[in-house]
């Protein structure tokens, strides 16, 4: 979690090269999250509809996304 904290105050802080380095390396660290809990949510059977309804986003959006990743891995 240190890391997370320095991704964060570097995410918001005055040097735009380590802000923009901290905001990717956010955004990598949302999406593997992101496709973590949609796995595990699909391994227990959830719809797309359940899914998408947590993310806050359409079941196309959500499918369209993890449907091909998780059909081939």
């Amino acid at each position: 979690m240190a890391i997370t904290a320095t991704m964060v105050r570097d995410a918001g802080g005055k040097d735009p090269r380590q802000g923009l380095r901290a905001v990717a390396a956010l955004r990598r660290l949302v999406e593997q999250l992101e496709a973590l809990h949609v796995d595990r949510a699909r391994e227990l059977a959830w719809s797309w509809q359940e899914i998408a309804s947590e993310l806050g986003v359409t079941k196309q959006t959500v499918h369209r996304k993890h449907g091909r990743r998780r059909e081939v891995g």
